[in-house]
């Protein structure tokens, strides 16, 4: 499904409806192919703390997310003592569970020891999708999956290395995210504009 009635009158995917930050994160954010190690490690954390809520929820917290996180660089995230943890809980800007906050943190020791064995966090994830994304060309929202194959074995190696939160439905969202699948309807007027950068 299209909505087709925006004021500017492209056609955009139904998710995003009229709410002009959700539209500006569809427009400009959404399935753009990333390739950044630190990036991709920030929106598989948010990913995780999505889960059981609406990803606009975690979009309207993000920039306070990215400060008391220290921007998401996991080379300062390891270090996260008791005393840290404690002021995260009681930050009512971002969302406070406890057991997702110390899985940041144990996430990103795992993400330094990959970066010291000499596999980087993109290459690591792009290669599930041989560096390319997949082009489904999907026309109907009925057509997107909440999980897949690929996903599924995303998830089941991020588990064997020790990351959590990272279950298949988790880990396809991530994938529509950042690119590794292109999942704009067929006919969004961004469907064209992101399989060109794939």
């Amino acid at each position: 499904m299209l909505i087709t009635d925006h004021a500017d009158g492209k056609p955009r995917c139904w998710w995003p409806g009229y709410d002009p930050f959700y539209v500006a994160y569809h427009d400009t954010d959404w399935g753009v192919p990333e390739r950044d190690d630190r990036a991709l490690f920030e929106k598989l954390i948010l990913d995780g703390f999505q889960a059981g809520l609406s990803w606009i929820t975690i979009l309207r917290k993000r920039e306070h997310f990215r400060k008391v996180f220290d921007g998401f660089r996991p080379e300062l995230i390891v270090h996260y003592g008791p005393e840290k943890i404690e002021a995260l809980m009681a930050d009512t800007g971002i969302i406070r569970n406890r057991a997702k906050i110390v899985g940041t943190v144990k996430s990103a020791g795992i993400y330094l020891d990959m970066l010291d064995k000499g596999q980087g966090f993109s290459d690591y994830l792009w290669n599930f999708v041989d560096g390319r994304p997949a082009q489904p060309r999907l026309t109907d929202r009925s057509q997107v999956p909440t999980e897949n194959e690929v996903a599924r074995k995303i998830s089941k190696d991020l588990k064997a290395k020790g990351f959590t939160f990272v279950g298949p439905t988790i880990i396809y969202a991530f994938m529509q995210a950042v690119g590794m699948t292109n999942d704009h309807l067929v006919g969004c007027f961004r469907h064209e504009e992101v399989a060109a950068m794939g």
